[in-house]
């Protein structure tokens, strides 16, 4: 893909028939990963599939999706299938008179759709492409981080709202009622949904990495992290900050402020061809160094575009080098059973000299602090 340009779904197509073709895998692809459909046709509706052959792109949908498709896919076909995904192939590949093998992402196809294409297509006809398309979605072109900062804009906002509610909202309210507040106002701030199920984590609850909020009443000096974002024109953001209630416990504060030493080395560490492992590295170095290592029980971080999780993974067993234009997180995080946990989250572009933080909201612990 290349870099510091939009690129067309066109340019996508044919990126994508490219790699299959070098794979010696001929050049048709059966499609039917959702966020691959959407990022080579621009199509937001779901139940489809899309089928390339050379320069040829035919969207496999329905009737429900008649009007979306043409509004959203234009330079593609569109079939309407009135029964099985399966018979739908059979007739357009018939129709084109193609004969050869199709490629199918072995990651997103079951069993039982293989054993119904071969019913209705063929057997012999499908070949299995593992990991075709998402090294290709890695790095994004400009319109896709526009679209990224948008949704991280969006996440700030919202954020940014619920602090300046003050301390007297927050006390009292439950972990659920701040997540349901939160994704309210994310959605206000123009959040087509939540870019995944936000984490609202009171107290020894922080301790839990990827923590449901539940009926846990916020209260003075509970400290509360809060992991959160939003889906903006199909991209999304993804940040966490801890918010302390008027009080900062001393163990957590100590906490804090070695997980945001190691952000920030982390951050700074990022960098076009520098493996991933060293980025996590840089963070994961200074926790050990302080005697939080084995409390730091996840990866740096992980790249996000269209789903909140997406390559390049960020972590210690990681050798593949960062690329530029790339955008991961940066979340190293502490946690302490029975007491709480601390993580920071930022968003940062990787340029061909060095890094660009997306996110914009601080750090700093007493700007994190409702007086």
């Amino acid at each position: 893909m290349a870099k510091g340009k939009t690129v067309s779904y066109v340019d996508r197509r044919r990126a994508v028939i490219e790699a299959a073709t070098k794979r010696g895998k001929g050049n048709a692809l059966l499609v039917s990963h959702p966020e691959d459909v959407s990022y080579l046709s621009g199509f937001s509706g779901e139940d489809s599939f899309l089928l390339l052959i050379g320069d040829y792109a035919c969207l496999l949908t329905d009737g429900r999706f008649d009007e979306q498709a043409r509004r959203e896919c234009g330079g593609i076909d569109i079939h309407l299938r009135t029964g099985m995904m399966s018979k739908a192939l059979a007739a357009v590949l018939k129709a084109r008179r193609f004969r050869g093998v199709v490629g199918v992402q072995s990651e997103h196809f079951t069993l039982r759709q293989l054993e119904s294409f071969e019913e209705n297509v063929g057997k012999s006809r499908f070949r299995p492409l593992k990991d075709l398309i998402g090294p290709l979605r890695e790095v994004k072109d400009a319109g896709e981080v526009a679209a990224i900062r948008k949704a991280i804009r969006v996440a700030e906002a919202a954020f940014g709202d619920l602090l300046k509610m003050g301390k007297n909202f927050w006390l009292g309210k439950t972990e659920r009622q701040l997540a349901a507040e939160l994704e309210y106002r994310m959605k206000l701030a123009g959040s087509s949904k939540p870019s995944f199920d936000t984490i609202i984590a009171a107290g020894p609850n922080g301790a839990l990495p990827h923590y449901r909020p539940g009926e846990v009443k916020v209260r003075e000096g509970v400290p509360v992290l809060i992991d959160w974002g939003a889906t903006v024109g199909g991209y999304v953001s993804d940040l966490t900050r801890v918010v302390f209630i008027g009080r900062i416990p001393a163990k957590i504060g100590e906490v804090y402020d070695v997980v945001r030493r190691a952000q920030l080395a982390a951050v700074s560490a990022v960098m076009a061809d520098v493996p991933a492992k060293d980025v996590d590295a840089a963070a994961r170095g200074l926790i050990e160094r302080e005697g939080f290592g084995d409390r730091f029980v996840h990866g740096l971080g992980h790249g996000i575009g269209r789903q909140v999780h997406e390559g390049p993974a960020v972590a210690k067993s990681v050798e593949g080098p960062l690329r530029a234009g790339m955008v991961i997180t940066v979340e190293p995080g502490i946690y302490l059973p029975g007491v709480g946990g601390v993580r920071i989250e930022d968003d940062v572009e990787v340029t061909p000299t060095g890094r660009r933080k997306l996110s914009t909201l601080p750090t700093e612990i007493e700007k994190m602090t409702l007086r």
